[in-house]
């Protein structure tokens, strides 16, 4: 008995030391965690930081028919709400990262305790709570074992307050949205756009699984490099599911056995839809953000990080189709122009000398990237001109997809200048709504937008602002004869320095004309005899009016569209006939939002009265004789004549349209207005350079260039009942007593002859 009294008291001694041992050790766990709670390792998140994470949120832009078209980002993050994703993709998650997700509070003990025994060899220990915590607040783990300690720490810390703070739905939404799934796709929104062009909601259970296989290293299982080790972990991913009772056996081999088919469309800045609209509300929001601070006095909003949303008036379905358009009928205009092309020695170019070529290509070289760089790496002009001739490998742009080849810079200029190129606006005329904006054929090659940035030379779609002048100051109508014959201004009349002799495009004189055929016809004789008879002055003031700011000369030869005009300030203006007189200031945003859904900004119309509703209808009744039997009437054709078969589609239009073509001297610019009663849409076509373009006049007139690309457009929108695009008359006013139906030519199609169009006088060289 002594002798167990004895042992007794030897272990004593032990036991203590056992136990003030682990109750030291014990309380330095809890000294280091609360130190580590308390910001000794470092700071920790506050609530405010809990409740609003400092993540980088992408400005979303969205379409009037909720599309999103374009971000503008550092990071590619779209949040969802946890309603926006599928049951299946959330079963996914919970089955592969972290199985007693509803149990648990945070820190998962069973699992960790299991990782702690077999030192890691059986997983990680992590639950989701921990890893949005890593996610959002100190991103990858340390390499050095003390710092991951203290990270590892933080995470259980960070887990355990938002799990206080969050319900288990809302850490799973935060968490897919935290999560970089790489290729610029950052959150499940973002991903599930990117990798399958689609909504998360619409994900099936196969392509979730794939997005919860990446979980465990998106570098690792990258879809676009590695699909089949992608297709091996996401059929890990329906294991879990099957064995977590969230998928039958059969279902899993049935989701196992399908292939991965990615629609991957990487979003960027430079390509996707609508890229030249982008860009201009780009520019747009640069100005707004520094206009409209931010309320609580913490500077400008940041359109890359703060989650804006605008809301803007482009139609994604119009925007489509307006690009649809462009790119069917230049794609095939671009093999006609390059075939004629061939035998040309200065080709693109055609009417200049050699020395007016290399000061366009000079001049071309220096407003080049490649000239920028080196320049600002101190390089002298010499160098950097000898360095447009070695040989560069280097990517460039076809029609039929983008190309690898080997050229000196100098030579891809000149490859360049050899694209046609298009300018494009439709416009809801009652409100203002910009429907489809198409600024050039490529942004990423070709980043100068031709609707809002690039005025160009706008030939006879000139002209229905000085016949709207003529009818309403001289009180004519439509039916109104005029003499087509040889017409000379003098000199000094309207301070003009020589004398002026217009003529018409095909050198021949109709005689008596009423001036819906003369409009329709585009002859310049009768708008040079209509401009000597309301001066060129009172022609600039109603186009000031109606919404032109572009610098217009005060002269006789405006009459024949001597001037320079963008095609937004084209489309709106031709809007107010539509709008009966009423100008509507073109609007491209409908509203801004923040993150949390307050409205930041909501545009005000902006409108004024022109006209009389009397004088718009009349105007809009002479443009129908355009398209009825004038220069725009192979919109009727059933079948397209020889100069238009490069577009190889039938218009067959037969509603209602009033239009007007337009081509510059020299078949450097060709346009087509066109307008239904609740859709303004106006196309230019040409070459960056004037000195490059058609020599022919049937190939480079206007509606060759541009009128097939508004006939294509609209048979597409008029395919999609959902547009809802009008085919009825325009209205007309009540009371109306201008005569405008009058006698109207047998309609005739001549292909060969050149019935368009403005053919300056030899003193202007335009």
């Amino acid at each position: 008995m002594a002798q167990i009294n004895n042992k007794k008291e030897d272990l004593s001694p032990y036991v203590k030391k056992f136990w003030k041992l682990f109750f030291y050790c014990f309380g330095g766990v809890i000294l280091f965690f609360l130190f580590a709670s308390w910001g000794l390792f470092g700071s920790m998140p506050s609530f405010d930081e809990l409740e609003n994470p400092n993540s980088n949120v992408a400005t979303e832009i969205i379409s009037s028919d909720g599309v999103t078209i374009g971000k503008f980002y550092l990071e590619n993050r779209t949040p969802v709400k946890f309603a926006e994703l599928p049951d299946h993709l959330v079963k996914a998650l919970v089955a592969t990262e972290d199985e007693r997700f509803y149990e648990h509070s945070g820190i998962d003990t069973k699992g960790t305790l299991r990782a702690a025994l077999s030192l890691g060899s059986s997983g990680g220990a992590s639950t989701l709570t921990q890893q949005l915590a890593k996610n959002l607040f100190h991103g990858e783990g340390s390499k050095f074992l003390p710092f991951r300690i203290i990270q590892k720490a933080k995470e259980w810390i960070i887990a355990t307050k938002l799990e206080r703070q969050y319900t288990k739905q809302e850490i799973i939404a935060h968490y897919l949205n935290t999560v970089d799934f790489v290729n610029t796709a950052v959150g499940i929104r973002s991903a599930s756009k990117v990798y399958f062009g689609k909504e998360p909601k619409d994900l099936t259970v196969d392509e979730a699984a794939m997005f919860v296989g990446m979980l465990k290293n998106p570098s690792l299982f990258n879809p676009v490099r590695r699909l089949q080790k992608v297709t091996d972990r996401r059929n890990v991913v329906l294991h879990q599911m099957e064995k977590n009772k969230f998928l039958t056996k059969e279902k899993k081999e049935f989701y196992q056995s399908k292939p991965i088919v990615l629609k991957f469309t990487p979003e960027s800045h430079i390509e996707g839809s609508a890229t030249y609209f982008r860009e201009y509300l780009r520019d747009f929001m640069k100005k707004w953000v520094k206009d409209n601070p931010k309320k609580d006095g913490d500077g400008e909003y940041d359109i890359y990080r703060d989650g804006l949303k605008i809301y803007t008036t482009i139609d994604s379905r119009m925007q489509q189709y307006a690009e649809e358009a462009a790119s069917e009928h230049l794609a095939n205009l671009q093999q006609e122009f390059n075939k004629r092309q061939k035998d040309n020695p200065n080709a693109p170019f055609t009417g200049i000398t050699p020395d007016e070529t290399k000061k366009i290509m000079e001049r071309s070289m220096k407003n080049s990237e490649r000239w920028r760089i080196m320049s600002e790496k101190g390089f002298d002009e010499n160098k950097i001109m000898k360095s447009f001739d070695v040989p560069t490998k280097m990517q460039v742009f076809t029609w039929k997809g983008e190309k690898d080849t080997l050229l000196t810079p100098r030579d891809s200029i000149l490859y360049y200048k050899h694209f046609l190129q298009t300018g494009m606006m439709a416009m809801e005329p009652q409100t203002g709504h910009v429907k489809a904006w198409v600024g050039g054929i490529n942004y990423k090659h070709f980043q100068y937008d031709h609707v809002g940035q690039g005025a160009r030379q706008v030939g006879s779609t000139f002209k229905p602002f000085l016949y709207a002048t003529a009818i309403e100051q001289l009180k004519m109508s439509p039916c109104d004869s005029i003499l087509d014959s040889p017409f000379t201004m003098p000199k000094g009349r309207y301070n003009i320095d020589a004398d002026w002799t217009p003529k018409n495009s095909t050198g021949n004189y109709r005689g008596m004309v009423n001036l819906k055929s003369a409009l329709a016809n585009s002859i310049n004789t009768v708008s040079a005899k209509l401009i000597d008879k309301v001066g060129p002055e009172a022609v600039v003031d109603m186009t000031k009016k109606l919404g032109v700011s572009s610098e217009i000369p005060v002269q006789p030869s405006i009459a024949l569209g001597a001037v320079d005009i963008t095609v937004e300030e084209m489309v709106a203006a031709f809007s107010t006939f539509a709008n009966q007189g009423v100008y509507m200031k073109p609007q491209v945003i409908a509203k801004i939002v923040d993150k949390n859904g307050v409205v930041l900004y909501e545009p005000v119309p902006e409108s004024r009265d022109v006209m009389s509703k009397d004088v718009a209808y009349t105007v809009i009744k002479l443009m129908e004789g355009v398209t009825e039997y004038g220069t725009g009437s192979r919109l009727r054709w059933g079948s397209a004549p020889e100069s238009a078969r490069v577009t190889g589609v039938p218009y067959n239009l037969r509603n209602p349209i009033a239009g007007k073509t337009g081509t510059s001297q020299n078949n450097s610019d060709g346009w087509f207005i066109g307008m239904v009663p609740n859709l303004a849409v106006g196309v230019w076509v040409g070459n960056e350079d004037r000195s490059a373009h058609f020599e022919q006049t049937n190939m480079g007139q206007g509606a060759t260039m541009a009128l097939p690309i508004w006939g294509i457009f609209m048979k597409k929108c008029y395919e999609d009942s959902s547009l809802d695009v009008s085919q009825k008359p325009f209205e007309k006013p009540e009371n109306f007593a201008i005569k405008v139906d009058c006698y109207t030519p047998r309609k005739v199609v001549v292909d060969s002859l050149a019935t368009e169009e403005d053919t300056q006088t030899e003193e202007f060289d335009f």
